[in-house]
């Protein structure tokens, strides 16, 4: 069922979010990623996985958690604490929407400073084709609370979705549930600054 009529119907919209382990910039290696499903704000499930940092894997390993596996079936949509993970490992947002089937959603607390992100951006190898995944993500949407890119499906909608599936505050409670998760692994407990 598509997400306009989930929203309408007021049907239990199912949804995984991604975020990334905390990790120690410049040390290389391999950086933890969870996605945690759930049916509206209630936690049903979770895969994890590894990127690489500053690599660029993430598109890859997040289809790999996802297809021809139990969850995929159930989803609705697919969010994104941002577009990198483990640092610049950027996120081909049309690819995985179109590999998933699913609308893809790529989530930001601000605005980001894109000056400071090509700069970052360029003292890494592979430059060009950060830029053009940095592109590919599209229009960043203000429909505050959230700023979000998108692919596969409107953005009205969309803002109609993330306030659904957001208990409290200003993180769609999966993403909320995937960092709090990803940081009690590495940390030993769980951080607030989800």
């Amino acid at each position: 069922m598509k997400l306009e009529s989930l929203l309408k119907l007021n049907r239990t919209i199912r949804v995984i979010g991604f975020d990334d382990a905390p990790f120690i910039r410049g040390a290389g290696g391999n950086v933890s990623i969870a996605g945690v499903v759930c049916a509206g704000t209630r936690f049903e499930g979770m895969v994890w996985g590894e990127v690489q940092q500053d690599g660029l894997d993430a598109t890859e390993v997040i289809c790999k958690l996802l297809i021809g596996r139990k969850f995929l079936p159930q989803l609705h949509i697919l969010l994104l604490d941002g577009i990198g993970f483990g640092g610049f490992n950027l996120v081909n947002l049309p690819e995985l929407a179109e590999r998933l089937q699913l609308p893809c959603v790529t989530l930001m607390r601000r605005l980001p400073d894109l000056a400071a992100v090509h700069e970052a951006m360029s003292r890494l190898p592979n430059f060009q084709q950060r830029l053009e995944l940095l592109q590919l993500a599209g229009t960043i949407y203000d429909y505050s609370p959230f700023f979000f890119q998108v692919s596969g499906e409107e953005p009205t909608v969309v803002a109609g979705v993330l306030q659904r599936l957001t208990d409290c505050g200003k993180v769609p409670e999966a993403l909320r549930l995937a960092h709090l998760i990803t940081s009690a692994v590495v940390q030993g407990e769980s951080t607030s600054s989800a």
